[in-house]
């Protein structure tokens, strides 16, 4: 009987092992599976946060690329407008021989002059705000959007004003 004793404790032992194997494998296993799940959230969480912060480049990238097209666009009617006023200057003072014709030209030039320069400053205005937004779009993620997007509107409010007050002055020179 020592024998079958020794063998029914040694596999006594041995079940004891493995339920303490199994145990511990099924612990192991359980916080394996936890693990792979937070890191599967968190993996999640970083593709959303790279997903919208790469909208917001391309986003900011479209509004500088549009800023830049709208700087260039005002430059070229401040010259335009500077050229158009220089010809029409010297059109106007080739035309008036008599005092009347002199007096009407200077009060013309006068007022043709004032309002060039108020264009002028309009676009010149406009031009500096163009050149301090793209400043801003090229260094977006260190602003606030939101502010990016109120100071990109005045900007935009500023040229509209600067364009349309160049259009009234080419129509009243067109006169």
């Amino acid at each position: 009987m020592a024998p079958a004793r020794r063998r029914s404790r040694a596999a006594r032992v041995l079940a004891v092992a493995l339920v303490v194997v199994l145990l511990a494998a099924g612990a192991l296993v359980a916080y394996l599976w936890r693990t792979t799940d937070a890191w599967r959230a968190s993996s999640a969480d970083w593709e959303e946060l790279a997903r919208d912060s790469s909208s917001r480049l391309a986003t900011t990238r479209a509004d500088l690329a549009t800023a830049q097209d709208q700087l260039t666009e005002t430059t070229e009617q401040l010259t335009v407008a500077q050229d158009r006023i220089t010809e029409l200057a010297d059109e106007k003072a080739q035309l008036g021989d008599d005092s009347a014709a002199q007096q009407q030209l200077a009060d013309y030039q006068a007022r043709v002059s004032q309002a060039a320069g108020q264009v002028a400053t309009a676009l010149a205005t406009c031009i500096d705000g163009q050149q301090q937004l793209i400043g801003y779009m090229e260094a977006a993620d260190e602003y606030d959007p939101d502010e990016l997007e109120r100071f990109r509107q005045d900007v935009d409010d500023l040229c509209a004003q600067a364009t349309d007050a160049n259009s009234q002055l080419q129509t009243e020179l067109e006169q």
